[in-house]
């Protein structure tokens, strides 16, 4: 299959509102980054408390959830559809839907993280009870999700007017691969959803009295797994669409990159409840299941890591390599033009530790061992604030510089942020981990950093380990700041001369197949729907029937910061 790299012209509308949904996030995304690196300074008794939540450890640690794991990532992934589905269809959104999905979005983002900053919100980014939040925190939360679905459903109408254009054409890649993520997050929300709506919300507003704790985590986690993939798929699509046009080569096997996508709807969703090893009231042989699920939803990303290398070094041989591993020198890893690659290569090298971790975290036995541990986080940086948040903000700076037609500013400075933020997180991953397998727990304020000798939880085997995690985090803080340096040196910098500002003409390194191999089975997202809520109904159906029968009553509120439940 033949890509031609064209220009499509996204309307005046279309250009305010993606702008918009890239900047109001990226704004978020730094208070929350910041968060972050106040609770690595917390624990190594740098600072005594973080005096932008007026010392609330759990408020800090909510703002950095939340706002980073699921505003940031939900508005990128809205606005990477919004782009790339109207160009590789060539087919213009309802504007009216897409203002009203951006504004839903927007004014429940902008409500949940208010409530967080009064500290009505102390939930953590799980936010399951017996934490209990302001009403307004849900509301907000349920206006994002909602505002997500209708932007998704605003693809469907010129997808299916393509379809009838162009009978017998393969629907494009990239188009494929948006679907997917928000067909996997359409069906974990309706969990998330349930769980707010039916318990969450009647509960936080006094309507009852109790909530059924084990239920509620059960829900969560049907919706929390795939949320991980909703995550990282919008980084494959760029991986697929973008990385070997910009290596300089063709992308090695269009089919591969099909059937990934329709395996990441097969097997991304029966797999929550290995999150909940711990939990008593679920049966040991449903645990097991969703364990084997769990290693089957590797099998995509070990045919991602085959066929993306493969384009890689087929890009490397076009660039002049000849020996068996000189590919890997003849890529584009400084090339100031081609930026964008070091956010996505990097990516994936960050992305082979974390995957080798989440096979770790599948495992019941050596799950046991890490549970509750600082390994944990240590882990879930490696993926999400690795591949998904270096792919998002390359992404983020690519998309801003084509809507506003803007030239990239601090070309060099952008170019050079991933390696420097891939050190700092090598760093800080090491010292958590390590830490973990020493015993280091995870989520937990004494009132004392783990390195301070009068703490309760003070190790000093700790300490080496704690110091390793705040000069990993000091580095990472640094990248993000160079990165937001030279996002916002672009917004407010002068258009490109030569075209119309309020209708950009915006193009994307759409990679074009070395093998374009038919697949007819893979050309209908139906069937592998249908396999997949037959695997969610079969997988999910005994665990709560396990949880409806092994709990009984349910549980008053509780703040993290009140020694009492709150009635």
């Amino acid at each position: 299959m033949t890509t031609d790299n064209y220009t499509f012209q996204f309307s005046k509308s279309s250009k305010y509102l993606n702008s918009t949904l890239l900047i109001i996030p990226m704004i978020l995304l730094f208070i929350g980054v910041y968060g972050g690196l106040m609770q690595t300074l917390f624990r190594a008794g740098i600072i005594q408390s973080d005096p932008f939540v007026g010392g609330d450890y759990y408020k800090g640690l909510t703002f950095h959830g939340v706002l980073n794991a699921i505003v940031f990532t939900t508005f990128f992934a809205v606005a990477l559809g919004n782009a790339l589905v109207p160009y590789s269809l060539k087919k213009q959104l309802n504007s009216k839907i897409s203002w009203t999905s951006g504004i839903m979005m927007l004014v429940g983002s902008v409500l949940a993280a208010f409530v967080i900053l009064l500290g009505e919100a102390t939930v953590l980014y799980t936010f399951y009870p017996p934490l209990k939040a302001h009403p307004l925190f849900y509301v907000g939360l349920t206006l994002l999700v909602v505002g997500s679905w209708l932007a998704s459903y605003n693809w469907v109408p010129i997808y299916l007017e393509w379809r009838k254009e162009n009978k017998g054409k393969k629907t494009p890649l990239a188009v494929v691969g948006m679907f997917t993520t928000f067909i996997i997050w359409f069906i974990a929300t309706l969990a998330v959803a349930t769980e707010i709506l039916t318990m969450l919300l009647p509960w936080s507003m006094g309507l009852v009295d109790e909530v059924n704790v084990m239920l509620a985590r059960t829900l969560f986690w049907f919706f929390g797994h795939p949320l991980v993939y909703f995550w990282l798929l919008p980084a494959y699509v760029m991986y697929y669409s973008f990385l070997p046009k910009l290596a300089g080569g063709k992308l090695y096997s269009d089919m591969a990159g099909r059937l990934v996508f329709m395996m990441f709807i097969l097997f991304s969703i029966p797999v929550g409840t290995h999150h909940q090893y711990m939990d008593p009231a679920i049966g040991a042989n449903w645990k097991l299941l969703h364990g084997i699920f769990t290693f089957a939803v590797a099998l995509p990303s070990l045919i991602t890591a085959f066929t993306i290398a493969a384009s890689l070094e087929y890009a490397g041989r076009q660039n002049g390599a000849t020996s068996l591993f000189g590919w890997m020198g003849k890529l584009p890893y400084m090339d100031k033009e081609k930026w964008f690659f070091s956010y996505l290569i990097t990516g994936l090298v960050i992305f082979i530790f974390g995957g080798i971790g989440g096979i770790i975290n599948s495992s019941y036995q050596m799950n046991t061992v890490v549970h509750n541990t600082a390994w944990v986080p240590g882990h879930f940086h490696l993926t999400v604030a690795g591949p998904v948040l270096l792919a998002f903000l390359g992404g983020s700076l690519y998309l801003i510089g084509q809507f506003m037609n803007k030239e990239i500013r601090l070309k060099r400075t952008a170019l050079i942020m991933p390696y420097i933020y891939t050190i700092g997180l090598f760093i800080m991953s090491y010292g958590l981990k390590i830490g973990g397998l020493k015993g280091m727990p995870r989520r937990t304020n004494t009132g004392a950093s783990y390195a301070n000798p009068d703490s309760i939880l003070f190790q000093a085997d700790w300490v080496p380990y704690i110091n390793l995690s705040v000069v990993g985090g000091v580095i990472m803080f640094v990248g993000i700041v160079m990165f937001i340096a030279s996002f916002f040196t672009t917004v407010f910098s002068k258009s490109k001369p030569g075209s119309d500002p309020d209708r950009p003409d915006v193009t994307f390194p759409i990679s074009e197949s070395l093998h374009d191999e038919e697949a007819r089975w893979l050309r209908n997202f139906k069937p592998f729907i249908i396999i997949a809520v037959i695997l969610i109904v079969l997988s999910y159906t005994p665990v709560i029937i396990d949880v409806l029968q092994a709990t009984y009553g349910g549980s008053v509120p509780y703040s993290p910061n009140s020694p009492v439940p709150l009635r």
